[in-house]
C-alpha cells in the first residue's frame, strides 16, 4: 500500500494542528504546527514548519524550519506583549483580544501550486508566491512572488526565472496540477523523462 492516501494527511509524531483542512496525499513533518490553514492536494511540509494564516496550493514542497504568516505584534500600541491581547493568562477578569486575533487570522499568505519553499525560509502574512515559483532556504518575503520566479535573501529579492514568460505562460495553462490521480501516474514517465518543451507540445489541447 502506498503510504499516502486520499482520504487523511500523514501526521508525523509531535504535530500541532489547529482548524486547518488538508487536501489528497498531504504529509506534514515531524513538530509541524499548521493553524488555521488550508493545504492543497499533494503538498507537503519537512520537519518543523510552522504555516499558520495560509492557503497552499497543490504540489507545494515546503522544507524544514520554514515559517509562513509569521503573526505580529501590535506595534502601535503602547506595548508590544502579549499582555494586551492574552490578557486572560494574566488576570482572571478579562478576556483575549478577539478582534486582534481576528485581524491577525485576515491576513493570509498564499503558496501558489507547484512551489518550492526552501529550508528555514519565511514567507510574511499578505505576500503572494505565485505557481512553480522557488523561495530560497533563509529567504525573508515581504512582497509577492511572480510564478515560475527564483527569489533568494533578506529581504527577498529576484535572481531569475525558472522558465521564459512564454513557457511559464503555457505551464500554468496546462494546469497539470488539477490531473486526477490515474492520469498523474499514466504520465509519470513523461514528467520524469522530457524536455519541459516537449512535455507541453505533448500535453497541450488534450
Amino acid at each position: 500500500m502506498a503510504r499516502l492516501q486520499a482520504d487523511a494527511p500523514f501526521l508525523h509524531p509531535d504535530t500541532e494542528i489547529t482548524e486547518s483542512r488538508f487536501g489528497a496525499y498531504v504529509e506534514i513533518g515531524r513538530g509541524s504546527r499548521v493553524a488555521w490553514s488550508t493545504i492543497g492536494d499533494y503538498s507537503y511540509c519537512d520537519r518543523y514548519a510552522d504555516i499558520a494564516n495560509a492557503e497552499v496550493g497543490k504540489f507545494a514542497n515546503i522544507a524544514a524550519f520554514v515559517r509562513i504568516g509569521p503573526t505580529d505584534h501590535p506595534m502601535q500600541q503602547a506595548s508590544l506583549h502579549h499582555f494586551l491581547y492574552r490578557s486572560a493568562d494574566y488576570w482572571d477578569d478579562t478576556e483575549p483580544d478577539a478582534d486582534f486575533f481576528a485581524h491577525r487570522r485576515s491576513r493570509i499568505a498564499r503558496i501558489g501550486h507547484d512551489t518550492w519553499i526552501g529550508h528555514a525560509a519565511v514567507i510574511r502574512p499578505e505576500v503572494t508566491v505565485g505557481h512553480g515559483a522557488i523561495v530560497a532556504s533563509a529567504a525573508v518575503v515581504t512582497k509577492d512572488v511572480a510564478p515560475y520566479q527564483i527569489v533568494a535573501g533578506i529581504p527577498a529579492r529576484p535572481i531569475r526565472d525558472r522558465f521564459a514568460p512564454e513557457i511559464a505562460e503555457r505551464l500554468m495553462a496546462l494546469a497539470w496540477w488539477d490531473w486526477d490521480h490515474a492520469t498523474l501516474r499514466a504520465r509519470l514517465a513523461d514528467f520524469r523523462a522530457l524536455p519541459i518543451e516537449a512535455f507541453l507540445d505533448r500535453y497541450e489541447g488534450l
